[in-house]
């Protein structure tokens, strides 16, 4: 925040449950106001019903994180650095930046962002790249997600083996989450606020360096 960085993730999707359009159609300081952490009034009651059906039934469900960084251009291999961060988180399965794997079915001209003159300041008419190009950010909103998988284990009976290799079942007992994206919300937040950090002291080291 002294830096004039702010780091925000929210649910973005809960099973078939996606919120639709991009971050910019969302107040995101609505992420905190109800148990899933979705800026979607509507679509958050959606999440939480499901979240209760599925552990009514013994069963999880996964989700996505999305999360968009506010601020200053940084530099060196940003896009990798927050995979790193990202898929080293508990549960996480997948990560993506800006178009993602939807970049896959489009062509250059349709995905590239084009530079325009913003009132004597150069910006791109869109953010297609996530905020981060050749992976250097660019100071667009950083946008990355990251999905997380259903939680292992269920309250409900699996076919296993023993460690002989002998076909039982197992049923698990306690208190086990149906949905961990809720509360992975602020750990994508941290996590990303460490690599922002990160990348802009190394950025200062390198400008001291080569003075």
């Amino acid at each position: 925040k002294q830096l004039g960085i702010s780091v925000q993730a929210y649910t973005s999707q809960v099973g078939g449950i996606v919120l639709g359009g991009d971050c910019s159609q969302y107040d995101l300081s609505l992420a905190e106001s109800n148990i899933v952490r979705c800026p979607d009034e509507e679509k958050a009651r959606e999440m939480e019903q499901l979240i209760l059906d599925v552990k009514r039934d013994g069963d999880t469900v996964g989700g996505v994180v999305s999360c968009v960084g506010l601020g200053d251009p940084l530099y060196d291999k940003l896009s990798s650095s927050l995979a790193h961060a990202m898929l080293s988180i508990n549960a996480a399965k997948g990560f993506d930046y800006g178009n993602g794997f939807a970049a896959a079915c489009g062509r250059g001209s349709q995905q590239n962002d084009i530079f325009y003159n913003k009132g004597g300041a150069i910006a791109t008419r869109t953010n297609n790249s996530g905020g981060i190009q050749g992976g250097i950010s660019n100071g667009n909103d950083i946008f990355f997600r990251v999905a997380f998988k259903p939680v292992a284990t269920l309250l409900k009976e699996q076919a296993t083996v023993t460690r002989d290799g002998d076909e039982t079942v197992l049923l698990a007992r306690g208190r086990h989450d149906p949905c961990v994206v809720p509360r992975a919300v602020p750990v994508v937040e941290a996590m990303a606020a460490l690599v922002v950090l990160d990348h802009f002291m190394l950025a200062r080291a390198k400008d001291r360096l080569f003075v």
